[in-house]
C-alpha cells in the first residue's frame, strides 16, 4: 500500500507542478479549449487524491484500531507478569521460610545423632556393667545350685556359736541376700533403661528424619513451582516484547500513513491552486474573445455603414468616396500574480551550521528508543554544544509541502526541490508554513528535541521523485 501510495503521490506532484508551468505560460499559447481540457484534468487528478484519501483514511483506522488492540494486549500481559512476579516472591518467601524449617531440622538431626554417640558410650557402659552383673549373679547361681540352694544359708545359722553370733551370721546372710536382690533390681533398671533410650532415640530421630523428608519434598515442590512461574514469566516477556516490537511497527506505518495524509493534503492545495488558475485564464480567455467579437461585430456594422454611403453618393454622382479605417488593436493578455513556484536545482547546502558534528549515519542502526535494529531513514546532526539553540536552513530553493507535527517525528518541515524532497525532523521551532517558497540557506526552524528523540538534534532526509522513497543523504550534501 505505502509503495503504491508513494507512487501515486510522486505522479501527481509532478502533474501539479506541471499543470502550474503550463499555466504561466502567455494566454495565446492556449486556447479555451485546452483549459477546458486541463481544468477536467485537475478534475480528475483530484478525485483520484480524494480516493486515496480515502484509501489512507481507512488503511490509517485500520492500523490504529491494530494499536489499540496491541496496547490493549500489552497491558493484560503486563498484569499477568505482575501476578506472577507476585506469585513468584511469594514462592520464593515459603522457598526461604521451608529452607529454614531444614535448617533448625538439620541441627534437631545433628542434636540427635550426639545423643545417639553419647547414648552409644552409654550404652558401652551399660552392657559391660550389665555384663559383669549377669557374671556375678550366675556365680552365686551356680554356687547356691551346688551347694543346695538355701542350705548353705542354714549352715550358717546353725553353725552359729551363740547367739550373738547367730545375729551376725543372720545379718550376714541378709546382707547377702539384699545385695542379690538390689544387684538384680538394678541389672533390670539398667536393661529397661538401656531399652527405652534406644526405642526413645530411634523413634526420636525416625520422626525427624520424616519430617526432614516432607521438609525437603515441599521444598522441591515449590522449586518446581518457582521453575514453572520463571517460564511462565520468560513466555510473558517474550510476548510482550513481540507485541512492542509489533507495535512499534504499527506506529511506523502509522506515522507513515499520517506522512501521506499530509503530503495528499498538500496536493489538493497545490491541485486547488492550479486549478484556479486555469480557471482564471480560461475566463481571460473567454473575455478576449467576447471582446474581439464585439470588436468584429462593430467593425462590419461600420463597413457596412461606409458601404451604404458609397452607394448613396454614387447614387448622387458624388466623387468622394470613403476609405475604410483599419484597426489595428490587438489582443492583450492578462497574467496571473500566482506565487513562482519554481524549484531550485543547484547543490544542496549543509542544513546546519559549521560545528554541528553528525551523530548517527543513514543505515541499519540498533534504535535508541525501542532496541531493536531498524533502519535509520536519514543522518543525525548535533550542536557543537549542549543546548545551543542551532538554526536550520533549507538546503535548496523550493516549497515547502509541509509543516508541523508530525508523530514520531516530533516538528517536521518538508520541503520539494522539485525532483527531490527533503525533510528536517524533531525540531524545536518552526519558522515556515505549508505552501511557502523558500531560498536556499533560508531558516526554516530550530534545532530540538521533539517527538521520538533522546536529545536534541536534527534527523535529515532526502526523498528522489517525492515522499516515502529515502536516500542516503551524504550523496547530496557538501
Amino acid at each position: 500500500m505505502g509503495k503504491a501510495v508513494s507512487k501515486f503521490l510522486i505522479a501527481s506532484f509532478v502533474i501539479g507542478f506541471v499543470l502550474i508551468g503550463f499555466s504561466n505560460q502567455p494566454v495565446q499559447a492556449k486556447s479555451i479549449q485546452d483549459y477546458e481540457k486541463e481544468l477536467n484534468e485537475l478534475e480528475k487528478e483530484a478525485g483520484n487524491l480524494k480516493s486515496e484519501q480515502s484509501k489512507i483514511d481507512k488503511d490509517k483506522n485500520s492500523v490504529e484500531n491494530k494499536m489499540d488492540k496491541n496496547l490493549d494486549s500489552q497491558s493484560s500481559v503486563e498484569e499477568q507478569v505482575e501476578e506472577i512476579e507476585g506469585e513468584l516472591n511469594s514462592t520464593q518467601t515459603d522457598i526461604d521460610v521451608k529452607e529454614n524449617e531444614i535448617a533448625i531440622t538439620n541441627k534437631e538431626i545433628e542434636k540427635i545423632n550426639a545423643e545417639i554417640e553419647q547414648l552409644k558410650k552409654d550404652i558401652e557402659i551399660l552392657e559391660d556393667r550389665i555384663e559383669k552383673r549377669e557374671e556375678l549373679l550366675m556365680e552365686r547361681l551356680r554356687a547356691i545350685q551346688e551347694n543346695g540352694g538355701n542350705v548353705q544359708y542354714l549352715s550358717v545359722v546353725l553353725g552359729s556359736e551363740n547367739f550373738s553370733d547367730l545375729i551376725a551370721r543372720s545379718s550376714a546372710v541378709n546382707s547377702i541376700m539384699d545385695q542379690d536382690k538390689d544387684i538384680m533390681e538394678e541389672h533390670m533398671a539398667d536393661k529397661k533403661e538401656l531399652e527405652e533410650k534406644e526405642k526413645s532415640v530411634a523413634e526420636k530421630k525416625e520422626s525427624v528424619e520424616a519430617k526432614k523428608d516432607e521438609q525437603v519434598k515441599q521444598k522441591e515442590k515449590l522449586l518446581s513451582l518457582k521453575d514453572q512461574l520463571d517460564d511462565q514469566k520468560a513466555e510473558q516477556k517474550k510476548l510482550h516484547k513481540e507485541l512492542a516490537s509489533e507495535y512499534d511497527n504499527l506506529e511506523d506505518a502509522n506515522l507513515s500513513l499520517e506522512d501521506e495524509q499530509a503530503l495528499l493534503a498538500s496536493q489538493e492545495a497545490v491541485l486547488e491552486e492550479a486549478k484556479q488558475n486555469a480557471s482564471s485564464k480560461k475566463a481571460d480567455l473567454e473575455a478576449e474573445e467576447e471582446r474581439k467579437r464585439q470588436e468584429a461585430e462593430a467593425k462590419k456594422a461600420r463597413e457596412k455603414e461606409e458601404e451604404e454611403a458609397r452607394q448613396a453618393a454614387a447614387a448622387n454622382q458624388s466623387q468622394t468616396s470613403t476609405q475604410p479605417k483599419a484597426s489595428n488593436e490587438t489582443a492583450s493578455s492578462g497574467s496571473s500574480n500566482k506565487p513562482d513556484m519554481s524549484t531550485g536545482g543547484g547543490s544542496f547546502i549543509s542544513p546546519v551550521g559549521g560545528g554541528a558534528r553528525t551523530t548517527s549515519p543513514f543505515g541499519s542502526r540498533v534504535h535508541p528508543i525501542h532496541g531493536t535494529v531498524k533502519m535509520h531513514n536519514g543522518i543525525d546532526f548535533a550542536p557543537p554544544s549542549p543546548g545551543q539553540n542551532v538554526p536550520i536552513y533549507a538546503v535548496d530553493s523550493g516549497v515547502v509541502t509541509f509543516a508541523g507535527g508530525l508523530g514520531g517525528y516530533g516538528n517536521v518541515v518538508m520541503i520539494s526541490h522539485g525532483d527531490v524532497t527533503t525533510l528536517y525532523a524533531h525540531l524545536n521551532s518552526i519558522a515556515v508554513g505549508t505552501g511557502q517558497s523558500v531560498s536556499q540557506g533560508a531558516e526554516i526552524g530550530k534545532m530540538g528535541t521533539t517527538g521520538g528523540s533522546t536529545g536534541v538534534h536534527l534527523h535529515f532526509e532526502v526523498h528522489p521523485g517525492g515522499y516515502n522513497n529515502p536516500v542516503n543523504p551524504a550523496g547530496y550534501l557538501p
